[in-house]
């Protein structure tokens, strides 16, 4: 048998916020369509920090920090990734797309792209657009959109939570753009 140690905080050579905030990003946005809860702001704002993503782009109802919800799962990376507000999703795709962005929501939808299909250009810029809890990635932000992908899922229920699907999502750029 192995034997396995858990490292220690400092053990893991991790960049401290100012190193951080000065080390190259990796293209992405993350887009936050009316995302209701502080919670999963949070947890999207801690896995951008995990995968160096550029920015987190919060549009209607969402929470913006400084909250102490969001802070409760970003555990501070609400301070080191970059994030911006938008009234209207639809206006920050375009916003989006006028400073260079490939937008892709993150939807069922016909003619989506399963996710491991999807071709990632090691040059392009990419917003990934996440929607609410219950109703999704508002219909015309997915008519806004470059592209649809989706996530194969084989179970009963026929979505995920939209924090979980940021995850897997920026796993998979991060993993084809950085290793």
């Amino acid at each position: 048998m192995v034997t396995m140690r858990k490292l220690e905080v400092h053990e893991l050579n991790r960049l401290d916020l100012e190193e951080f905030k000065r080390a190259k990003k990796y293209p992405i946005a993350i887009v936050l369509d009316n995302v209701r809860s502080q919670n999963n702001i949070g947890s999207v704002f801690r896995t951008a920090d995990a995968f160096r993503i550029e920015k987190v782009v919060l549009t209607g109802i969402c929470s913006t920090p400084p909250n102490k919800e969001i802070h409760k799962t970003a555990l501070g990376a609400e301070d080191s990734v970059a994030w911006e507000y938008f009234e209207n999703c639809t206006a920050a795709v375009e916003n989006l797309k006028k400073t260079g962005y490939i937008v892709i929501s993150i939807e069922q939808v016909e003619g989506s792209i399963s996710l491991e299909k999807f071709v990632i250009e090691p040059d392009a810029r990419y917003a990934l657009v996440l929607g609410n809890e219950v109703k999704g990635v508002d219909q015309a932000v997915v008519q806004a959109s470059n592209y649809a992908i989706e996530i194969p899922q084989e179970g009963t229920k026929h979505s995920l939570n939209v924090s979980i699907t940021a995850g897997i999502v920026m796993w998979e750029f991060f993993r084809r753009l950085a290793l």
